[in-house]
């Protein structure tokens, strides 16, 4: 299983986000987010933050870098490695069974990602026979495009998905995360959709609609 960083805001959490990072990062670039998110009327919440493995990476050279998959081409229908990502869907949903295996059922589990991560977050959860609790898709697209319709569940369908884009990102560009929004509401999943005046980034206000999205899942 991969190794991971973990915070707590309380004793038995009762709700689990986990929370990918992007191409080159590791589970250690999102950690200083959870001050800044938090509400304190939400139940204790356990935030797992895995690290990608390491592998080369085509675009940069070949090196060598945590990446959920490699990416051979910045033209988006041969960008993402297929095997890559799927191998990191498996890694993820040991991660998920581990959740479960510590008390916290996938109708509880939140699944996070920035970038890369968002990607496979995506795939993850359209794909689930059981549904989670819902899915944070930040600064990323959907990969594998052409099969997701076939693969998706009716479970993975109806989970709710927050997409947030920065409208001046240089990496994914907005046009691209327009595209997978408009491709995930073809296949009716319930997409919440913000844009901010960033670029491949995190700003405060982005922040502050996660906390509102987080604390409507919390109520369910």
């Amino acid at each position: 299983m991969l190794e991971t960083v973990e915070q707590q805001t309380g004793a038995a959490p009762q709700w689990c986000v986990l929370w990918l990072h992007g191409l080159g990062a590791d589970g250690n670039d999102f950690a200083p987010i959870v001050p800044q998110l938090l509400n304190p009327e939400w139940p204790a919440l356990r935030f797992v933050f895995p690290h990608a493995p390491l592998r080369q990476v085509t675009i940069n050279g070949g090196m060598r870098m945590r990446a959920w998959y490699d990416i051979r081409s910045m033209s988006i229908d041969q960008r993402a490695d297929e095997q890559g990502v799927r191998e990191s869907i498996a890694q993820l949903e040991e991660l998920i069974a581990h959740e479960g295996e510590r008390g916290i059922p996938p109708s509880r589990i939140i699944l996070a990602g920035f970038s890369q991560g968002g990607a496979i977050v995506l795939s993850a959860a359209l794909r689930r026979q059981q549904a989670v609790g819902g899915v944070m898709a930040l600064s990323t697209y959907l990969p594998l495009a052409a099969q997701t319709p076939t693969e998706a569940t009716a479970a993975g369908r109806s989970t709710p998905i927050f997409m947030a884009h920065g409208q001046v990102d240089p990496v994914v560009t907005l046009a691209l995360g327009e595209r997978s929004r408009d491709a995930l509401r073809a296949m009716g999943v319930p997409v919440q959709w913000h844009t901010y005046p960033m670029p491949h980034a995190v700003c405060p206000d982005e922040i502050d609609d996660i906390r509102q999205w987080l604390g409507q899942r919390f109520q369910g």
